[in-house]
């Protein structure tokens, strides 16, 4: 009697055909240790991970669609939406995507390192996404929270229940990045690290982390290796 109560609860956890599986918010870092070069490398390696046949084939999957948004973050008052919520239904709305973020210009004014900040708006977007399986919040950074509240208190105040967030360490600047995301950011089922020791290795990381999101949660793998340089 049990089993039969509950073989219709697990089929309506699985994404029917067509269904809204992911909704992925990416955050990048646009900080005033994001210079001019850091800025063009980053853009355009989100692009190009994006154009990636590997990720589009992943994006693609006939298992249910995904839904993408992305957001540039860096102090407090800093938070701007590049790419609204759109439904990846096609190759079309994936290009006009890509298209938006090479758009996207670097903010005049140099702002702190806002990272608790960026989380809750991070959680407010995914409030307002499409219905979708799962939501992920994936934050790329090269610098711990400082200025504005901090991601401890961010957390304390929304558990940000159903959010996974994912972080990807740009490990060029600060000692020990990685751990400090690993221990204080990440968070929720299958949550992980991903690690860019320079800024240049960002767009194969990027890649990495996007194929691994669009994957799904994979418990159990070890975390990221840690980077102990820091910049010269």
């Amino acid at each position: 009697m049990r089993t039969c109560l509950l073989l219709p609860l697990l089929t309506l956890a699985a994404p029917a055909l067509g269904d809204c599986r992911l909704a992925l918010a990416l955050a990048a870092d646009v900080s005033r240790s994001i210079d001019a070069a850091d800025f063009v490398i980053q853009t355009e390696g989100l692009a190009a991970a994006l154009e990636d046949a590997e990720v589009r084939a992943a994006i693609f999957e006939p298992d249910g669609t995904v839904a993408l948004a992305v957001y540039q973050w860096s102090g407090p008052a800093h938070q701007e939406l590049i790419q609204p919520w759109v439904v990846l239904d096609g190759p079309d709305k994936l290009d006009a995507a890509i298209w938006a973020i090479r758009r996207a210009q670097r903010p005049e004014q140099r702002q702190a390192t806002a990272l608790g900040e960026a989380l809750r708006y991070g959680a407010d977007l995914l409030a307002q996404a499409p219905p979708c399986a799962r939501q992920v919040l994936d934050v790329a950074g090269d610098g711990r929270n400082n200025e504005g509240v901090s991601v401890a208190t961010i957390y304390a105040r929304d558990p940000f229940d159903g959010i996974t967030v994912n972080a990807l360490a740009i490990g060029e600047h600060e000692l020990n990045l990685t751990r400090y995301f690993r221990d204080e950011v990440i968070r929720g089922p299958g949550a992980f690290v991903e690690l860019a020791p320079r800024q240049i290795d960002y767009p194969q990381a990027i890649r990495r982390k996007l194929l691994r999101e669009l994957e799904g949660p994979q418990i159990g793998l070890g975390p990221a290796p840690q980077f102990e340089g820091g910049k010269t």
